[in-house]
């Protein structure tokens, strides 16, 4: 049963919101890295493309999902998920626009130079992960990265259609660098007694691509 939903788009800080809500209780908390980790769950997130979806079945034994392919569908899942709280991570959108284009479209633009790990993303997922780049951006991965000006308007389009269609005791717009305690507020859980995770930043993934590329 999905507790919270993750709608914000991917290098919003959705690795370290999955962290953040394992820790809090809230997991296994599905992400991209959940299909790198187990390509079995490729064919089931590929049928999402042919007509209604069994959330269920898609994501069994998980409490929680952010990221894409999760994202993409926040509205259904809310539907489906009604008791669900909504969590929209958010950041600068020109900040947003730099690490999309050097981490996720750099990956999946040129997927033969990706960390092992990540080919059943690249590969595997390709069909579904070219919809929903198509479905964000009106482009496909095989032409150059949308314009700033274009993506950056995507960015503040789609963060007021999931803010206007939801009421406001159910969706949390959580700014990158707040911490736990606007998170937690809005859970109803205690704050660790921890630093807030920060991971996957942008250095660290354009590290990872470099290596690979490297190999």
């Amino acid at each position: 049963m999905i507790n919270v939903i993750g709608a914000g788009l991917p290098r919003t800080g959705t690795t370290s919101l999955k962290a953040a809500l394992e820790r809090l209780g809230f997991g296994p908390c599905h992400h991209m890295q959940e299909i790198a980790a187990h390509p079995e769950q490729a064919q089931r997130w590929r049928q999402t493309l042919d007509g209604p979806v069994d959330w269920n079945g898609v994501l069994d034994g998980y409490r929680a999902a952010v990221d894409w392919p999760s994202a993409h569908f926040w509205r259904s899942l809310a539907q489906s998920y009604p008791d669900a709280k909504v969590i929209l991570t958010a950041r600068d959108p020109h900040a947003w626009y730099a690490s999309l284009r050097d981490t996720v479209f750099a990956l999946l633009h040129a997927p033969s130079a990706v960390p092992a790990e990540f080919h059943p993303v690249a590969i595997g997922m390709r069909p579904l992960l070219e919809h929903l780049w198509r479905e964000t951006f009106g482009t496909t991965l095989d032409e150059p990265m949308p314009e700033e000006r274009h993506a950056v308007e995507v960015f503040r389009r789609r963060t007021a259609e999931v803010t206007g269609a939801l009421p406001a005791d159910r969706i949390l717009i959580y700014e990158t660098g707040q911490g736990w305690e606007p998170l937690c507020d809005f859970l109803g859980v205690p704050v660790p007694d921890e630093p807030y995770p920060r991971l996957n930043d942008r250095q660290s993934a354009q590290s990872r691509l470099r290596g690979a590329a490297e190999r």
